[in-house]
């Protein structure tokens, strides 16, 4: 249940992550609001995960799958730099994340 966590917090990660662009520095009420709120969300999940994952494991994931989700929706829907070696290193990124989740080893 704890990887079902440390997902829905990097879903909330992203989505505030992307808020924050929409907020416009915290000038626009509404999006400042989302923000606020999935921020908080994010981090309640993110230490409901960590009750049982190791806090580097937990923590190296839930930012990762923030970072390339916020990249994505940056390329989709901002415009934002499609370039091949920029999208090799967001690619790198989720690399590292499936190699800490197979490395990851469960502890009584």
């Amino acid at each position: 249940m704890a990887w079902i966590y440390i997902l829905i917090a990097s879903a909330f990660e992203i989505s505030w992550a992307v808020g924050l662009k929409y907020s416009q520095g915290f000038t626009k009420l509404e999006p400042t609001i989302f923000t606020v709120i999935t921020m908080i969300l994010s981090y309640v999940f993110l230490a409901m995960g960590t009750k049982t994952l190791p806090i580097g494991t937990a923590y190296a994931v839930w930012t990762g799958i923030g970072a390339v989700g916020t990249a994505i929706y940056g390329i989709i829907y901002f415009n934002e730099s499609r370039e091949l070696l920029r999208v090799f290193f967001i690619f790198l990124i989720v690399i590292g994340i499936i190699g800490l989740r197979l490395t990851y080893k469960a502890t009584a």
